[in-house]
C-alpha cells in the first residue's frame, strides 16, 4: 500500500491520485539504524510508512525507553513536536530498512486551511494517535505481561521475528529473560 491508498481508506475524497492532493509526497528510504527524528530536533515531517519497521524511544535517566513500534502502513512521527514545533523528547529510528513517504509540516499545515478532506483525515489520524497511546496506557496498567506479549504477538506475528528480543522485552517493560519464560509458556 501506499500513501494514496492509505488516504483514501481513512476519508472519502476527491483526490484519485497522489499528484492531486493539495500537498505532496516525498519518498525516501532509510536504512537500518537510521535516526529518523532525533531528541532535541524539531519534527518536520510526517511518515508513511511502505515497509519496515520504527521504534519510538526517549530517555529515562541512563536508559531509553521504548515507548511503540510502527509497522507497515501506519503514520508516524514525533506528534508533539510536530504540532507544536518544538524540539522534540522522543527519537524515531528505523529499526529494519524503511522506504517511506513523507509530508512536510508547513505543507499539511497549509492543506489543512484549504481543504476540509484533508483537515478531517488530519482529525481521524490524530485521534487515531491519541486512542493508540491511550489504549497502550490502559495496558501497561492492567494487563500482565504475558497478555500483552498475545496482544502484540496477534496484531504483529510477522513482524516480531526482525524485533530483537532484548527490544521486545523493553517494549512489555521485563527483562529479556522473563520474556524468554514467556515465550517458552506459550510454545508448550
Amino acid at each position: 500500500m501506499h500513501f494514496i491508498e492509505f488516504y483514501k481508506s481513512v476519508v472519502e475524497n476527491k483526490y484519485q491520485t497522489i499528484e492531486k492532493l493539495p500537498f505532496s509526497t516525498q519518498k525516501i528510504l532509510f536504512n537500518k539504524g537510521d535516526v529518523i527524528t532525533d531528541y532535541n530536533q524539531t519534527e518536520k515531517h510526517v511518515y508513511f510508512i511502505n515497509s519496515g519497521i520504527v521504534e519510538l524511544v526517549i530517555k529515562s535517566y541512563m536508559t531509553e525507553k521504548i515507548i511503540d513500534f510502527f509497522f507497515t502502513n501506519e503514520m508516524v512521527c514525533a506528534l508533539t513536536s510536530f504540532l507544536t514545533q518544538t524540539p522534540s523528547d522522543i527519537k524515531l529510528t528505523a529499526l529494519t530498512d524503511c522506504e517511506m513517504e513523507r509530508i512536510e509540516h508547513d505543507a499539511l499545515m497549509e492543506a489543512y486551511a484549504n481543504s476540509i478532506d484533508v483537515n478531517q483525515f488530519g482529525r481521524i489520524i490524530t485521534e487515531q494517535a491519541y486512542i493508540r497511546k491511550s489504549n497502550r496506557e490502559k495496558d501497561f496498567l492492567s494487563k500482565t505481561a504475558e497478555e500483552r506479549y498475545l496482544q502484540m504477538f496477534e496484531s504483529h506475528r510477522n513482524y516480531l521475528h526482525q524485533i530483537p528480543v532484548n527490544k521486545i522485552a523493553r517494549y512489555l517493560g521485563i527483562h529479556p529473560e522473563s520474556l524468554s519464560r514467556i515465550r517458552s509458556k506459550l510454545n508448550s
